[in-house]
């Protein structure tokens, strides 16, 4: 008699596993298009927040293709003169 109400309730806990996976699939193919659609959006506010503000430092008075420089480089010559004797050499056939 144990034997018999255990395959009942095994086949009883499948049933519902069996049918909670199709409501889920039916669920998500209706739903789908709304979530993608809603995280869309949000990507496109997240990226396109980031291209309207591409500079927040650029000088709005200078005329566009003008080329500024922020900072000049330093004309000292750190390289060591004294690194060593080049040889001249010819190959030899």
């Amino acid at each position: 008699m144990s034997f018999f109400l255990s395959i009942v309730g095994l086949a009883r806990t499948l049933l519902w596993i069996v049918a909670i996976y199709f409501i889920v699939k039916i669920l998500s193919r209706l739903l789908a298009p709304f979530l993608l659609r809603f995280a869309a959006k949000k990507m496109e506010q997240r990226f396109g927040g980031q291209f309207n503000n591409r500079n927040p430092y650029q000088n709005t008075n200078q005329k566009e293709g003008e080329t500024v420089i922020d900072k000049m480089p330093s004309n000292t010559n750190n390289s060591n003169k004294n690194v060593g004797e080049y040889i001249d050499y010819e190959e030899i056939d």
